[in-house]
């Protein structure tokens, strides 16, 4: 077990994880990432199909194809068809350019959640309570408490830090991404704009580790193309905050590194 103390991120099934992703097959798969030949120095293909995709898990009505003629092609389309992807691909360009700690996530916030919730909530930790609904009005999930999210957010801040400051392999590195992603979107920390914070923050993350080439991973495409699961294995720790029970988070765990290893990329 790797000798070190998080406050926040259970770290029991690293040992299991470790041993069904495979270092050298995801090493493989991760060295044969490269650009699309449609970026340019100041468009990235994959960041606009993180932004799409991760949008689309959330509700959005648009297309890949759409955005890239929009984003790299500057065709007009109706404003509200495309801003709140276009600040979502201003949250992934800040990230790609900054490190992850408590103000910079704020500050990515600011940029994804723009169009999402009113200015004097951008960058700032709800305070009511949150609970994830299904279509039909079910209750899906019970956040953190108000009272409890500025407590368990410094609790992800610091193991975050004492992650990034910690020398892993290649699948550890995946394993705390994904952690950070779940407890995260489990916390639900914002008023909106979870889903696509938590989804950036495993990239932003794993990126400090393993480098730019991160960027090119095609994580989002692959939980909207199985989306049905990816909810699925969110909602399988439990319905309430404090009853988490996060023996049952490996197979969301593994879908990261399914992305790359188990589907082609581009």
């Amino acid at each position: 077990m790797l000798a070190i103390d998080l406050q926040i991120i259970p770290k029991d099934l690293l040992e299991q994880y470790k041993n069904t992703v495979s270092d050298s097959s995801l090493s493989t798969a991760f060295n044969q990432l490269k650009d699309a030949e449609l970026s340019t120095d100041g468009f990235s293909f994959f960041i606009a199909a993180a932004a799409v995709y991760s949008s689309k898990i959330e509700g959005e009505a648009i297309e890949l194809d759409s955005y890239i003629k929009h984003k790299r092609f500057n065709i007009e389309f109706q404003p509200d068809y495309t801003c709140k992807i276009d600040d979502l691909y201003l949250a992934y360009q800040f990230a790609s350019e900054h490190k992850p700690k408590e103000t910079t996530f704020a500050q990515m916030h600011m940029f994804l959640a723009k169009h999402i919730v009113s200015n004097n909530w951008l960058g700032k930790f709800r305070n009511q309570k949150m609970f994830v609904t299904t279509k039909d009005g079910r209750i899906e999930y019970v956040a953190a408490t108000p009272f409890e999210v500025p407590t368990e957010m410094d609790k992800l801040y610091a193991d975050l830090q004492i992650l990034l400051d910690t020398e892993l392999t290649i699948s550890e590195a995946f394993f705390f991404a994904s952690m950070l992603h779940l407890v995260f979107v489990k916390i639900h920390p914002w008023n909106d704009g979870n889903g696509r914070s938590a989804q950036l923050f495993e990239k932003w993350f794993l990126a400090q580790k393993l480098g730019d080439k991160v960027w090119f991973i095609q994580s989002e495409k692959y939980y909207y193309t199985q989306h049905e699961t990816y909810y699925t294995n969110i909602r399988a720790l439990g319905l309430e905050y404090t009853d988490l029970d996060y023996s049952k988070a490996l197979p969301f765990l593994l879908m990261m590194p399914m992305s790359v290893i188990g589907r082609e990329q581009g």
